[in-house]
């Protein structure tokens, strides 16, 4: 083995001595008998919704060329009927993220970013030109003593934050970020991934569900998520739409994603509308479900369908995983660098389909678990 190669299988060693070692696993969800690991929150994929009847199956080019079709206006018109504001649609939420702000966010700018922040912000961030600094998590004074600090230094300011967190599952108080935003004149960014479809009224978001939709200069949503589906949008200003479309490079330099996957979105989007039942339904199950760990002592949080169990040490969180999926129950540990370092949790995701008969015996299950690894 090479010098060059054997650096890299080192580090490998390194994440295998920590339980920090990753690998692709075939999964098949017939031999489990419920997938707590899955981002189809509102069981879109069990509908049963027939494919649109739309014939292309490839796209041919980027958007700017001739990958542009007809389905794109189609599914943006849509989302600004809903959100009242220009969309721009992209490939994929990563796509989004590490393109919106290296095209806004320049040299003499400055990005203020909550620390748990998805890696997607992250890399978009470092991508960029502009100077950031990370606040501590959903610390709005810390916020402000950033901005009290650094504001007069810079021509514009970002504030980034998602609005439910994907690891963590709780909810960042927009209208005090807007408040924030106006006082300090930044720009908003709030990323919605985890909070379309299963939050506001028509699932438009933690945006929608706070009713504050108009006042934040740049929404991200994903359909990989709730939607059961891929690509990702953004609602923003027309000026900052077409900007972005002779400036980012995630769009630009990029084939499009086919007629018929954009025209799946548009129906998705569509069905999810009327799914305020269903969105209830996710909401009090997920309190019941969270209200029982916590009644056995069992470390978690957040405020949404996304439940985390903390365990710390990742080589405990992954034998935790392993025996729950034994038991029938898929559930992945959730490790560094996805989140902080001794901070490993089992992030349980409930979905919009799942009753609480299929709960009820997990938090003891759990409770037992835990109780045999720390004897």
């Amino acid at each position: 083995m090479s010098d060059i190669l054997k650096s890299y299988q080192d580090e490998l060693e390194k994440l295998n001595q920590t339980g920090n070692l990753r690998y692709l696993k075939q999964i098949d969800e017939s031999q489990f008998k419920l997938n707590l690991s899955s981002n189809d929150y509102m069981g879109i994929a069990k509908l049963g919704l027939s494919l649109p009847a739309e014939t292309g199956m490839g796209s041919g080019s980027s958007r700017l060329l001739t990958g542009n079709f007809q389905a794109y206006q189609a599914l943006e018109d849509e989302l600004e009927k809903q959100f009242g504001a220009p969309a721009l649609f992209f490939n994929s939420g990563y796509h989004a993220n590490i393109g919106i702000l290296p095209a806004l966010a320049q040299k003499g700018d400055l990005i203020l970013s909550d620390k748990l922040n998805h890696a997607s912000i992250i890399d978009g961030i470092k991508l960029s030109d502009a100077d950031y600094h990370r606040y501590k998590h959903l610390d709005t004074q810390h916020l402000t003593r950033l901005l009290k600090k650094y504001r007069s230094n810079y021509k514009r300011v970002f504030i980034v934050s998602e609005s439910i967190f994907s690891m963590d599952g709780d909810v960042a108080d927009l209208h005090e970020l807007i408040r924030i935003k106006n006082k300090h004149k930044c720009f908003l960014y709030v990323d919605e991934a985890h909070a379309l479809g299963t939050r506001g009224e028509k699932g438009l978001g933690i945006a929608e569900e706070q009713n504050c939709l108009s006042q934040i200069d740049l929404l991200v949503g994903t359909f990989g998520k709730a939607m059961n589906s891929v690509g990702a949008y953004l609602i923003c200003n027309a000026i900052i739409k077409e900007y972005l479309i002779n400036k980012m490079r995630s769009l630009i330099f990029t084939t499009a994603l086919p007629p018929i996957s954009i025209a799946w979105n548009l129906q998705i989007l569509k069905q999810s509308l009327g799914m305020q039942k269903e969105r209830l339904h996710l909401q009090e199950l997920s309190n019941q479900f969270r209200t029982a760990l916590q009644e056995l002592g069992i470390q978690t949080g957040g405020d949404s369908n996304i439940i985390p169990i903390m365990i710390g040490d990742s080589e405990k969180c992954k034998q935790l995983a392993e025996q729950l999926q034994d038991l029938g129950y898929l559930v992945f540990p959730i490790r560094p660098p996805s989140v902080p370092p001794n901070t490993a949790r089992l992030r349980l995701s409930l979905s919009a389909d799942m009753q609480w008969e299929d709960l009820k015996e997990l938090p003891v299950m759990i409770k037992n678990l835990q109780s045999k690894y720390n004897s």
